[in-house]
């Protein structure tokens, strides 16, 4: 089992919730938990770009830290549900509020992005 090297820093509420929801994708986990989609292979289908075995790390980190719950039921093949939390449900108005702020400034967002992307000029590669 991985165990920290670093304590985190938990001073504030910032550190705190960066402590809960830092991964690339939990905050989508969640809201597509929140939107009914349950199974590990829907989620894995909502967010093609993530491995399995990632999906699983976070969705376990998310039920560690007490924002979603698992069952597992007695059946063969085994089926895994997962669901929000009480307390889970408690964040995601806040998520929805940073998805509206995203989708406000979605052109200004995207283009200090890409800007941030290195795209090799194509006359290095043809002196080459």
């Amino acid at each position: 089992m991985y165990q920290r090297k670093i304590i985190p820093n938990l001073n504030c509420g910032l550190d705190l919730i960066g402590e809960v929801l830092y991964g690339k994708w939990k905050i989508r986990l969640l809201w597509f938990i929140h939107e009914g989609h349950k199974r590990p292979s829907e989620l894995q289908r909502k967010i093609p770009d993530a491995s399995r075995r990632v999906l699983n790390i976070q969705l376990k980190e998310l039920e560690d830290h007490e924002l979603v719950s698992k069952v597992i039921y007695p059946v063969v093949p085994p089926k895994v549900e997962y669901a929000l939390t009480e307390f889970g449900k408690t964040v995601i108005p806040l998520i929805s509020a940073l998805g509206q702020w995203g989708d406000e400034h979605e052109d200004r967002l995207r283009d200090v992005i890409l800007k941030q992307i290195v795209i090799p000029d194509l006359h290095d590669n043809l002196d080459s």
